[in-house]
């Protein structure tokens, strides 16, 4: 469902997503609203699910987890229980960042981060010992040109 949001909601949105650690009188103050304004204004759109959560984002790199992969698959079968043995797997395997259901050629796509080429062998083996699957490949992340969670506002 789509929200209407003004200039403001969108000014605050864009700030919350660039930090999501300023305070409500730093907020207040960029985007030229009160700070009890901005406050409502907040918890509006938190109650409407348009703020989902605020988190930190962490340097992977400066963690051991150098390694982006993007994992394209194609299922072992279009049945209820393999999809339910693919999403559980997917719920708790740590390495994977992101997982898509994808139209076309491929079934799915996964954001998988690692620490090295050796742990992502571990990484498919453990998901290949979880989860039938008929094709699996993956293409490792050279370079990141943008790589964001900020939305377009």
């Amino acid at each position: 469902m789509r929200h209407d949001l003004d200039k403001s909601d969108h000014a605050i949105l864009r700030n919350l997503q660039r930090d999501a650690m300023l305070s409500m009188d730093a907020l207040a103050e960029v985007v030229h609203l009160s700070r009890n304004a901005v406050w409502r204004r907040v918890k509006a759109l938190e109650e409407a699910g348009i703020i989902k959560s605020r988190v930190a984002l962490v340097d992977a790199d400066k963690i051991g987890l150098g390694l982006q992969v993007f994992v394209m698959i194609k299922a072992g079968a279009h049945e209820p229980g393999w999809l339910e043995k693919f999403h559980s797997a997917v719920r708790i395997m740590p390495q994977i960042v992101g997982a898509h259901r994808m139209s076309g050629d491929l079934d799915y796509v996964l954001r998988v981060r690692v620490a090295s080429v050796k742990d992502y062998d571990r990484f498919y083996q453990d998901l290949i010992r979880r989860v039938p699957i008929a094709d699996v490949s993956a293409s490792f992340v050279m370079d990141d040109i943008k790589d964001t969670t900020e939305l377009p506002l």
